[in-house]
């Protein structure tokens, strides 16, 4: 049936006690009318837009009018062919009206109100008066009366401050204010008259009880509602207005029309480009990376605990023999202290006993109470969002992922705080000593996408290291194999037996104190490669503590002078190659125009 809901709004300022009883008493009985909508309760009395049957309306007023309080309350109507509220909500505010400023109680005192029949007669009369719109600026946009003056508001809590940007001239003139159904105007017109304008109205029932009173003269455009049915015409019928679901916005039909309305993501209002929306959750995702850094989450003492999951070949080993020959740098006083301590546990249970037999494939857990861990680098730099990958310029020095001393001062972590929802997947890495661009996946198929282009050999790299003395020839290679395991000292080696592997290089300039700046790109990708390449050929990287020539330690305390430049590889979703750089480090900036 056309028009079979009946669409009721009202309020009234008045003290009201019993809220929680009141509450439950009016939500039982619009349960059982089948009515949709809200009701708000608080001391300062009842705000409430319903919808429902005109018999189920009918009863639910006798209800609500049979409080004392509430005996004369009045409410606006309006039909639709639908059910414009999705459920029934009955709350209990501190205001009925969010205005935030202490001393306004309309109960007592309000502004005098002027009637749509007046208010017509001195339009139509030409009478000298200011209409000044309360609403927000998004309702306004839809329409409002000729020549209103917007108060300017994205949020009625700002209608003080508002105020003090008027025209001082407006103090002294006649003003008319106007809401949708008045209960904005029951504060904002004291809070007026007490920054000292002489002369307020407002409009008794607001847009809505005008529209039904005298029609839409003097008006332009349509009313915003609080429903689903966003905007109502003149003689309050539904319009072809909608509501954008990402941002709330008011879409008229030519709004709707526009190429950047997509819902349910975007609209004329709200529409970003790629590269804007990048650019916003870059800014707001570095701002929680610098919150997160003060202080690092690994600086504050915390407990610890790191697995030890026992290989079969130590199946019915003594858990100190275990110990001691699965972790032989630490000494065996050392493994039978934290025996001692309780700081060995298997399925939550303190391992006490050193001679007890432990099973292959346990799972013990190796307790660090009060940790710290060791300072890091937190300039990291994002260069790059989408849905699918995060690049950043990694600084150093600071590790990729948990190991060793650190655990949450990790890139990795500190990624995952900033991108609170997503479970960062690593794709490739650098050595925590190494600085430069690296990608992450936001997903797990797209990291797999991306492992298969990296195992393919596929990813275009290119980094820039400071070396050791002057390079010989302006380009060379090496296709050393390095060995598949780390030694005692930790390093891999050059080793004939080892993985295949194949660098290029370029010395891009030979400087004046004996150092090379080299282009270095890898063809294949084992760990270490560049490192242990240029050292084989006797071109240490400055600043490399592990690969040396002769053990000699060259120039450590200004850190490892390897940056990785350049990545380039097919994107996961689109297949598009795309090429990302990072700002070149200080150490290598003066070649930049050599390195284009």
């Amino acid at each position: 049936m056309t028009n079979s809901f009946v669409n009721i709004s009202g309020y009234k300022f008045v003290s009201l006690g019993e809220l929680e009883a009141r509450r439950r008493e009016i939500l039982e009985r619009a349960r059982e009318l089948e009515l949709k909508g809200t009701v708000l309760l608080a001391a300062e009395g009842v705000n409430l837009f319903v919808a429902g049957t005109r018999a189920a309306i009918d009863a639910f007023l006798e209800m609500i009018r049979s409080y004392d309080e509430l005996a004369d309350f009045q409410a606006k109507e309006s039909w639709s062919d639908h059910q414009p509220f999705s459920r029934m909500l009955v709350r209990i505010k501190n205001e009925i009206i969010a205005f935030g400023v202490d001393g306004i109680a309309p109960e007592h005192k309000t502004s005098e109100k002027i009637s749509a029949v007046q208010l017509k007669r001195w339009l139509d009369d030409g009478k000298d008066v200011a209409l000044l719109d309360v609403r927000n600026d998004y309702e306004i946009e839809l329409g409002t009366f000729e020549n209103a003056i917007p108060i300017g508001l994205d949020n009625f809590r700002d209608f003080s401050p508002a105020v003090d940007q008027l025209s001082p001239e407006l103090k002294r003139k006649p003003i008319v204010m106007f809401c949708t159904g008045g209960i904005r105007c029951e504060k904002a017109g004291p809070l007026m008259e007490s920054k000292g304008f002489e002369e307020i109205y407002q409009l008794d029932g607001g847009i809505l009880k005008y529209f039904e009173e005298v029609g839409g003269d003097h008006y332009d455009g349509e009313c915003f509602v609080f429903d689903k049915r966003v905007a109502l015409d003149a003689q309050l019928q539904e319009t072809e207005t909608t509501q954008c679901y990402a941002c709330q916005h008011p879409l008229t039909a030519d709004d709707q029309a526009d190429r950047r309305y997509q819902p349910p993501r975007s609209c004329p209002y709200c529409y970003k480009t790629p590269e804007e929306k990048m650019a916003v959750e870059i800014e707001y995702r570095q701002s929680r990376l610098q919150q997160i850094a003060n202080p690092l989450p690994g600086s504050i003492p915390y407990e610890n605990s790191r697995p030890l999951n026992v290989p079969g070949r130590y199946d019915r080993w003594k858990l100190i023999e275990f110990l001691c020959d699965y972790h032989p740098h630490v000494s065996r006083d050392a493994w039978l202290e934290k025996i001692e301590s309780g700081l060995l546990q298997a399925d939550g249970e303190a391992l006490t006993d050193p001679e007890m037999m432990v099973r292959g494939g346990r799972r013990i857990e190796h307790l660090f109470p009060m940790q710290t861990e060791p300072d890091v680098n937190t300039d990291i730099e994002l260069i790059y969002v989408d849905d699918d990958i995060i690049v950043v310029n990694k600084p150093a020095p600071i590790p990729m992922h948990p190991c060793g001393r650190f655990n949450r001062n990790s890139l990795l972590n500190l990624l995952n705080l900033a991108f609170e929802t997503d479970h960062l997947r690593i794709v490739h890495r650098l050595d925590a000593e190494t600085t430069g661009v690296v990608v992450f996946a936001r997903k797990g198929r797209i990291a797999k996408t991306l492992m298969q282009q990296f195992s393919g050999n596929t990813i275009r790299k290119e980094y820039v290291a400071k070396v050791v003395s002057h390079t010989t020839a302006d380009r060379f290679e090496s296709n050393q194999p390095i060995s598949n395991a780390p030694g005692k000292s930790g390093a891999r080696e050059i080793d004939p037996d080892g993985s295949p592997a194949h660098t290029l290089f370029e010395t891009v300039c030979r400087n004046a104190d004996d150092t090379s700046l080299v282009r270095c790109q890898p063809v294949t990708g084992r760990t270490n490669q560049i490192r242990i390449h240029l050292w084989g050929m006797g071109h240490p990287i400055l600043g490399d503590d592990l690969y040396q020539l002769d053990g000699k330690p060259n120039a450590p305390e200004t850190g490892l002078h390897l940056h990785a430049w350049k990545i380039g590889f097919n994107h996961p979703t689109s297949g598009k190659p795309i090429e990302f750089t990072a700002k070149l480090p200080a150490w290598a900036a003066q070649a930049e125009q050599q390195l284009i």
